[in-house]
């Protein structure tokens, strides 16, 4: 139905109510003149008479009686449910949408989210994983996950965590039978455990930096993965040197599985921020989300 029928059908259930034309108009705040216009539109478009007019009254006919029997509970069941929409203001409710990489997802994400899941029932959460860059607007996403180095600027990027760093780990049994690395340059010599990038299906390169000295190795090995868990059950199987974040293999550095290397050329860089649209107008879930993960710079 056309959207004037729908408003010509509003503006009919007034007139029969008010039962004037002079009372419905003051009510919807229009002309006498523009209600009577409206009704002969819709009486025009049915084929039938919906209301008998006389210098004193206003009333409906059989035609018009029946329709407004129809229309009413409609028109009723209508505003009820935009009334209970407006309390999605105040409750937070909906799908978030959030692409990030496995490490931010398992590690940051789902730990400080889980939570809040429960606190908010209503509020439903999509992960999507992925190692590479994503266009969060044009593919549907609330946000993404990034280092903030990598935020492009027409973006709002806000910090989840810490400064971080990557760093070069192998087993001790591993570097028993080869010589330490003591430069970036020196991994060429060594069995490394490789990390195919999802999305770009490129290796990654491993970065590295000495006071003004940057370096990005290609190393080479037995066995590539795509997800961070992966190498880090090759690492500490034997099968070489992993490249990994410091905070997963922390643990097993204390526990003497893992031995650090060329700790000197691995430097902190920015840590993880959540970035989503300037122009975007956010949901009350959206919000509750995003303060769950800000921490403080």
């Amino acid at each position: 139905m056309r959207r004037d029928s729908m408003d010509d059908l509003a503006t009919f259930a007034v007139v029969a109510h008010e039962k004037s034309f002079t009372r419905a108009a003051v009510r919807l705040g229009v002309s006498p003149s523009a209600l009577s216009q409206s009704i002969r539109q819709l009486e025009d478009r049915l084929g039938v008479r919906l209301l008998i007019r006389t210098t004193r009254s206003v009333s409906a006919t059989e035609a018009g009686q029946r329709l407004l029997v129809t229309i009413i509970p409609r028109f009723d069941e209508i505003r009820a449910e935009l009334a209970q929409l407006t309390t999605y203001r105040d409750r937070p409710a909906g799908t978030v949408r959030i692409t990030a990489s496995e490490y931010a997802a398992e590690k940051l994400i789902w730990p400080k989210l889980a939570p809040v899941l429960r606190q908010y029932p209503d509020i439903s959460l999509e992960l999507s994983i992925d190692q590479g860059f994503r266009d969060i607007a044009a593919e549907g996403f609330d946000a993404g996950v990034r280092l903030g180095e990598s935020v492009e600027k027409d973006m709002i990027a806000v910090r989840i965590s810490n400064d971080a760093r990557m760093v070069a780990v192998a087993t001790a049994d591993y570097f028993s039978t080869s010589p330490v690395p003591l430069t970036p340059k020196d991994l060429t010599a060594h069995r490394c455990i490789n990390l195919r990038l999802v999305t770009s299906k490129a290796l990654y390169a491993w970065e590295f930096q000495k006071g003004a000295e940057m370096v990005r190795a290609k190393v080479e090995g037995q066995v590539i993965f795509n997800t961070v868990n992966a190498i880090l059950q090759a690492t500490l199987e034997g099968f070489g040197i992993g490249f990994l974040p410091e905070d997963i293999v922390a643990p097993h550095i204390a526990s003497g599985s893992l031995v650090q290397v060329l700790d000197d050329w691995c430097q902190p860089f920015p840590g993880l921020h959540l970035y989503y649209p300037s122009r975007r107008q956010t949901s009350p879930a959206f919000r509750i989300i995003l303060d769950a993960l800000r921490i403080s710079a």
